[in-house]
């Protein structure tokens, strides 16, 4: 059953983009051909950077302050198991990550923000920037086609500079920690980083946004069972998605 709270006012979500304007000066996001996300209906489906949330809140600004749109998160279960910190996201429009509910937001006509990748993709480890570990995740790509909405690939740049990994699950001392505290309450461990000097305060670094053309599902239509045409679907999105990782680390080369 799909529990889905109503979005943000724009008052508020006013609110939330004032207060990030001091840091925006600060990130000078740059962003490329935002004019391809549809104002409704659509899936955006990106790249996690470590942490997750360095950069998510820019692009979200940014997608408003240009397009007036504000796409709907979907979040990881882990969220909701943190009193505070949930109700802080779900201010912003956060959705705990059904099926159940990313359908009833598409069928309302929102646009749905999804990360694949989850959870380990935010916990990165050591030599996995800008890497996609979507594994055989096809989820989003089975509520696509069987909504028929398109899926709009993004990418994001910047915020693996912004924090380097010094430990992760796979330290062999402290490995076994991060996979019995995720085995038992089921809130995976963030890698330990820093950031500025020995601090975990991140560098400031410039953040590159990218949004690829709409992908069309209508050529998978009514095959939302088919493992075949789901994998097709990901492995599409997927290569636009480092596509646009690619193009804007070349693009930050230049600057």
């Amino acid at each position: 059953m799909a529990e889905v709270p109503e979005p943000p006012a724009a008052s508020e979500i006013d609110r939330l983009v004032t207060l990030l304007e001091p840091l925006r000066k600060v990130v000078r996001p740059e962003v490329f051909f935002v004019d391809r996300v549809p104002e409704e209906g659509a899936l955006l489906v990106g790249n996690h950077t470590v942490y997750g949330l360095l950069d998510l809140p820019f692009m979200m600004a940014e997608l408003w302050k240009r397009r007036g749109i504000w796409p709907r998160g979907l979040g990881e279960h882990a969220h909701y198991r943190v009193p505070g910190w949930r109700d802080l996201l779900e201010r912003g429009g956060m959705v705990r990550g059904t099926r159940e509910n990313c359908a009833e937001l598409l069928s309302r006509g929102e646009n749905v923000l999804v990360f694949p990748g989850g959870a380990r993709e935010v916990n990165k480890r050591k030599g996995e920037k800008y890497t996609l570990i979507w594994k055989e995740r096809v989820g989003f790509a089975r509520l696509a086609v069987k909504q028929g909405s398109e899926i709009v690939p993004f990418a994001g740049v910047g915020g693996e500079e912004m924090l380097d990994v010094v430990i992760d699950a796979d330290n062999p001392l402290l490995g076994p920690i991060y996979k019995a505290v995720d085995k038992t309450l089921g809130l995976p461990l963030p890698p330990v980083v820093r950031g500025i000097g020995l601090t975990p305060i991140p560098r400031p670094q410039r953040l590159y946004f990218w949004f690829g053309d709409p992908i069309s599902t209508s050529p998978w239509a009514g095959r939302h069972e088919d493992k075949g045409a789901l994998r097709e679907v990901r492995d599409e999105v997927k290569a636009a998605v480092e596509g646009g990782i690619e193009l804007l680390l070349e693009r930050r080369e230049k600057d």
